[in-house]
C-alpha cells in the first residue's frame, strides 16, 4: 500500500475517535457533573525498509478531561449537593472507589446515600454515609458536615487524584484515580444545588463540523489515490 495512504488512514482513524468524543460530549450536555473530553493527536514515526528512512503517521489514542467547573443550578433538593471549586465526591463501586462531580443522591431503604447509579457515597474517612430513617431537618454545611436537626450525622469529604494526570474517565460521570486519591482541605459544598455539564454545545457543534470536513477531505484523497492505483494497474495489465 502507498505510504500516503497509510498516513491518511491513521489520520482518518484519529478523526473518527475525535468525532466519537465530540458526539459523546454533545449527548451529555444536560448530564449533571459531566466533564467535557478531548483527543490529543500525536506523531508516530515508523521506520521503512525502502529508500525513504521513515514514515510519519498520526495517532489519537489519548483522551483529555476538561476540569473546568460547570455552572451551578439551584434545585432545592435535600440530597442535591454541588462542589464549588476543586474536589470530587468519593463513591464505592464494584470496580473500587471512584470519583464524581454528580451530586444527586438518594437514601436507600437502609439509609445509605446512593448515586443515581446505585453507588454508595463515602464520607471523609471513606465509609458509607448513613441517614437514619425518619430523620428531619437534613442540612449540609459548606465544610461537608451533614446534620439532622442540628445533630451531625457524617462528614462528607472531597478528594482529588493523588496523581493529577492519573484521572481516567470510566463512564458517565465517574472517574478512577490510578494512583489513589487524597482528601483536600477547605472544599466547599452547597446543598440544594447541582453542577451542570461543562460542555458548551455551540463550540462542540462547531468542532464537529470541522472534524467532519477534515474527514471528508481525507476520504476524497483516499478515493483519488484508489483511482490512480487502479489506473496504473489497468495500464500495466494491457
Amino acid at each position: 500500500m502507498d505510504n500516503a495512504i497509510y498516513a491518511t488512514l491513521t489520520r482518518q482513524s484519529g478523526l473518527m475517535r475525535e468525532m466519537q468524543t465530540v458526539a459523546n460530549n454533545i449527548a451529555n450536555v444536560s448530564t449533571n457533573g459531566f466533564r467535557k473530553e478531548g483527543v490529543i493527536f500525536s506523531e508516530h514515526i515508523a521506520a521503512l525498509d525502502g529508500a525513504e528512512p521513515s514514515l510519519s503517521m498520526a495517532e489519537a489514542l489519548v483522551r483529555t478531561v476538561n476540569r473546568t467547573q460547570g455552572p451551578l443550578a439551584e434545585t432545592g433538593g435535600t440530597f442535591d449537593f454541588a462542589i464549588e471549586g476543586e474536589g470530587y465526591f468519593l463513591i464505592d463501586t464494584p470496580e473500587g472507589q471512584q470519583l464524581t462531580r454528580a451530586g444527586s443522591f438518594t437514601p436507600s431503604p437502609e439509609g445509605e446515600l446512593l448515586t443515581l447509579d446505585g453507588f454508595r457515597l463515602l464520607d471523609a474517612g471513606a465509609a458509607p454515609v448513613f441517614v437514619p430513617a425518619g430523620a428531619r431537618g437534613i442540612t449540609l454545611s459548606q465544610d461537608g458536615t451533614l446534620s439532622a436537626e442540628g445533630r451531625p450525622l457524617a462528614e462528607i469529604g472531597l478528594f482529588l487524584p493523588a496523581d493529577p494526570n492519573g484521572l481516567v474517565h470510566v463512564g458517565g460521570t465517574r472517574f478512577s484515580a490510578e494512583a489513589g486519591v487524597e482528601p483536600i482541605e477547605g472544599g466547599v459544598m452547597l446543598q440544594g444545588f447541582l453542577e451542570e455539564s461543562n460542555v458548551d454545545p455551540i463550540s462542540e457543534i462547531a468542532r464537529m463540523i470541522e472534524v467532519q470536513r477534515a474527514y471528508e477531505m481525507g476520504q476524497t484523497f483516499l478515493d483519488r489515490e484508489d483511482e490512480r492505483i487502479r489506473g496504473v494497474i489497468s495500464t500495466l495489465g494491457r
